[in-house]
């Protein structure tokens, strides 16, 4: 079986697994992140589906970023794109679902073209800060709440009659939200693979190792850098939609805050940039950490530990970014880094071996 193959098996595997997870009631206490310790949970699923959300957001980012090598600081504000106009498609206009999620990817995709026109202009720490200053802006105009849309710092609730009754109700259709979760990661995963797999992703690769070599081959990068900006911006659109389903409300602060894309960062990080598995892998185990920690830190028989313990317990943020740090120093590459050194290490002690063979047969003695 080519290598190629058994990766295909092993996640669509995965994704049956995965897909299977709302059947399994099956009890695992300190564990699981949820208050209920048993998989199907709803608690859990919902920490599950959200994982999902995020890990294809990270995709999505890893192409600009570990692919292209492009830092921007502006995926939050597509992410926010696809909760607002999505919900207040919804909420405010009463528009069908299909006409809610056309005018969604449509003006996340007017916005990704003139805003990363523009910002592709500069590079380096420039374009980090002028797609910072896009999100601040956005960050600014959804909680100023213009005409009462978006509802401000109150936040809105996505309530909507023309939602199927199937997506309509967290708690009551949580196994079904969960499945649109997995759904857009999967989607995301193989739209992520084609790009990156293609000649356009050995390009983008070949921009991040030195883009003036490309220019003397007469090769135009600004296309190409606008076309992952372009394809990391609709990515995260799609898990805003998501997300505000899942979620069913939108505070700018939990959507729209610079510290989204910080967190999404963090989450390729952890798991290897330029890797579409490792970019999954930091997602979830991030999302597990963020949600578990917050449970560590509400239990109660914890109050009789002593202070230098309890305290660090009872600060989950602290924790999560104490365990970042310790990753970055103790483990560079992410976790995709430990798996390709543990290959180069195997490999090398095998081809240590075959040199070692005779290359020439002795000759009989008459």
């Amino acid at each position: 079986m080519s290598p190629s193959v058994r990766r295909a098996a092993i996640a669509l595997g995965l994704v049956a697994v995965a897909a299977l997870v709302p059947f399994i009631g099956l009890h695992l206490p300190w564990i699981l992140p949820s208050t209920v310790n048993v998989v199907n949970s709803t608690g859990t699923l919902e920490v599950l589906a959200l994982s999902f959300v995020f890990a294809g957001v990270a995709l999505g980012y890893d192409v600009i970023f570990g692919y292209t090598g492009l830092l921007s600081l502006g995926p939050v504000m597509y992410f926010a794109t696809g909760v607002y106009v999505f919900d207040i498609t919804l909420t405010h206009w009463n528009w069908p679902l299909a006409s809610a999620l056309v005018a969604t990817f449509a003006v996340s995709l007017v916005l990704a073209i003139l805003l990363g026109a523009i910002a592709l202009r500069v590079s380096g720490i420039a374009f980090t800060m002028v797609t910072l200053a896009f999100a601040q802006a956005f960050y600014y105009l959804v909680e100023d709440n213009p005409h009462g849309l978006t509802g401000g710092d109150t936040g809105l609730a996505l309530y909507s009659s023309r939602l199927p009754a199937f997506l309509s109700g967290a708690v009551s259709n949580t196994r079904n939200l969960y499945w649109i979760a997995l759904g857009f990661l999967v989607v995301s995963y193989a739209v992520v693979w084609l790009v990156t797999e293609s000649e356009t992703g050995h390009v983008l690769v070949a921009i991040r190792e030195n883009e003036r070599r490309l220019e003397v081959l007469g090769i135009r990068p600004f296309r190409y850098k606008l076309a992952a900006y372009t394809l990391s911006s609709l990515v995260a659109t799609g898990g805003g939609v998501a997300y505000i389903l899942l979620i069913g409300t939108a505070v700018p602060s939990a959507v729209a805050s610079v510290t989204v894309t910080l967190s999404i960062l963090v989450m390729v990080v952890l798991g290897g940039a330029g890797t579409r598995w490792g970019a999954v892998t930091g997602a979830v185990i991030y999302v597990y950490l963020q949600q578990y920690l917050l449970k560590v830190a509400a239990e109660p028989s914890f109050a009789t530990l002593p202070a230098f313990l309890r305290v660090p317990l009872s600060q989950p943020q602290f924790l999560l970014g104490l365990i970042f740090v310790l990753f970055v120093l103790f483990v560079p590459g992410g976790i995709a880094g430990v798996v390709t050194r543990r290959r180069l290490r195997s490999a090398a002690r095998l081809f240590d071996a075959t040199s070692a063979v005779p290359t020439t047969i002795p000759m009989e003695e008459p």
